[in-house]
């Protein structure tokens, strides 16, 4: 399994007080609003976040199981349920579709609370007759700045930068770190995964570093495929 030297995984209590605090600050609801756009050049990015004077909360590296039934009932309604593990934590993620269509966001809504016992959760799923229908990993980078929470995602097929927050104040913090809006994504990792899979040829399923280890690929020629427009 791939690793970086990395941060403590928001294992600094205050800094997973912090987190929490600025996510109930954004929304008291279970709805998750966000938007992504493409880094060409992460390092830059990362300077201009800093520059703001952004608060650095910490870096972890994710292993994530995508989780479905025979009927492949959950991905046709659009709805996930995800099983994460970092280095000191499991997080246990149902993600559905929103009341309303958003065009501007990616909106929808989300329940996550922590587990105990990464593979003893895996296993009742299991026994509920659900069964490991992807695997996928990132490194993640977080920051909090304002009422708005900013993570660097690096995937394996490139860099990402997630904004999330309320509407207002993604769309300004977009704007001051010189992002053009018409270039967000509102599509989901393994959404855009399945469009590169299609487009590349690529023979396999899970999205994890080892695989796109011998794949010569250029997210930059892809991303106006994604990107949301005006």
């Amino acid at each position: 399994m791939a690793r970086l030297d990395i941060v403590p995984d928001y294992r600094d209590s205050e800094t997973t007080k912090t987190i929490q605090a600025t996510t109930t600050e954004m929304t008291n609801t279970d709805l998750e609003i966000e938007v992504k756009f493409y880094l060409a050049a992460p390092e830059e990015s990362r300077r201009r976040i800093e520059d703001l004077g952004a608060e650095f909360a910490g870096k972890r590296f994710e292993q994530n199981i995508r989780f479905e039934d025979a009927d492949a009932s959950l991905i046709r309604k659009n709805a996930l349920l995800r099983l994460r593990r970092t280095d000191s934590r499991a997080e246990l993620t149902y993600k559905g579709e929103a009341p309303e269509e958003n065009r501007d966001f990616k909106v929808h809504r989300e329940l996550e609370v922590t587990v105990s016992d990464f593979d003893t959760a895996a296993a009742i799923f299991e026994a509920l007759g659900y069964h490991n229908a992807q695997v996928y990993e990132k490194h993640r980078e977080t920051y909090i700045y304002g009422n708005t929470i900013l993570c660097i995602d690096r995937m394996p097929f490139g860099f990402f930068l997630e904004i999330e927050g309320q509407p207002d104040a993604i769309r300004q913090t977009a704007q001051e770190l010189g992002l053009d809006w018409n270039q967000r994504i509102l599509a989901n990792y393994l959404a855009i995964f399945d469009r590169l899979k299609s487009e590349c040829a690529l023979g396999f399923n899970d999205v994890t570093f080892d695989h796109f280890a011998g794949v010569n690929l250029d997210f930059g020629r892809f991303v106006q495929l994604f990107a949301a427009g005006g």
